[in-house]
């Protein structure tokens, strides 16, 4: 999940309600009192959340010396990096050394190149200007997320009921669109596309905005590529929003319901291995075909093609790390 920061310095109050109301993480002023009027963010400020030179550094960006005192102190804190000039090579360098990279911009094609250095992009933006619109734009370029997902297709090899047990619906706070869903699996390294909620059915109204995932033991690819079982996920945390054609955003969890219903265990094979997945046993739980569209679990077969992902390495604490693991 990006940062989108804005610097409010000289204070002006209309752009510090423009940028909470566009979504912005935090703000920069010179005092944190004023913000906390307005509402509940985080500020960067002498007497803020975060006070700048022991949680937040910046530099600017003149050559190899700057660069490397940038990944030094991204060690310690935040680092908020003022190019002096558009070229992309510092900011890979930066990028591939630190996750906590932060690039100053002053409208949303900087921000849309800064996000998308390295394709992984830097860890947030910080938006210099005094242009309202500019921050309602790097905020819905900020949150729409920029994540990229090597969905592949599966070839179904089993379907079989396993009997009841825990599954998990994940109801976020936003409406999802038709091909849209979340990434889980019944190990860290494979997932299937599970399909929102949003197709009419003649058993109960559509609820877009939910999830029904699978059971309570499997794991949900998050944002940054973290993993979590289904059973941790709580009201408040971010989740992953896969697309059909690959792209992802987060939504924000506002409730999870885990309730005891017949399962099904459905098993596929993909060029990167195999992935399996228990899920309710009902005509509303859809996976993603390889057309991109909705299948129920009640319709599909073996040989159906449907769409997953694949990691590499093993979890610690929902962190991939390089270690050799077996997981059946």
């Amino acid at each position: 999940m990006k940062l989108f920061w804005v610097d409010v310095r000289p204070w002006d109050k209309e752009k510090a309600t423009r940028a909470i109301e566009s979504g912005a993480d935090a703000l920069i002023v010179d005092e944190a009192a004023k913000v906390h009027e307005l509402g509940r963010i985080m500020t960067i400020a002498p007497d803020g959340d975060l006070v700048p030179e022991r949680d937040v550094f910046r530099v600017e960006i003149t050559g190899k010396e700057s660069e490397d005192a940038a990944v030094r102190l991204a060690s310690q804190g935040y680092v908020i990096t003022a190019p002096t000039d558009w070229t992309v090579i510092p900011l890979e360098n930066l990028v591939a050394q630190s996750d906590r990279i932060l690039v100053e911009v002053t409208d949303s094609k900087e921000a849309e190149t800064a996000l998308q250095v390295l394709e992984k992009g830097v860890c947030g933006v910080v938006l210099c200007s005094d242009d309202l619109n500019e921050i309602g734009k790097i905020g819905g370029l900020v949150k729409a997320g920029s994540e990229e997902i090597g969905l592949e297709p599966f070839t179904i090899t089993a379907i079989r009921q396993v009997g009841m047990g825990d599954r998990v619906c994940v109801d976020t706070c936003t409406l999802f669109s038709n091909g849209q869903g979340m990434l889980v699996g019944n190990t860290s390294s494979a997932f299937l596309l599970v399909h929102a909620e949003t197709l009419e059915n003649p058993y109960v109204a559509p609820r877009p905005f939910r999830v029904n995932a699978g059971a309570v033991h499997a794991y949900a690819l998050m944002p940054g590529g973290k993993t979590v079982y289904l059973s941790e996920i709580r009201s408040g945390d971010h989740v992953l929003v896969a697309n059909a054609d690959g792209t992802a955003s987060d939504a924000v969890v506002g409730r999870v319901k885990v309730e005891r219903r017949p399962l099904l265990l459905i098993e596929a094979e993909g060029e990167g291995g195999g992935v399996s997945l228990i899920l309710q046993n009902a005509e509303t739980i859809r996976l993603v075909g390889e057309d991109g569209k909705a299948r129920s679990v009640i319709d599909l077969e073996v040989g159906d093609r449907i769409l997953g992902a694949t990691t590499r390495g093993g979890r610690h604490f929902g962190m991939a790390v390089e270690e050799t693991i077996i997981e059946k």
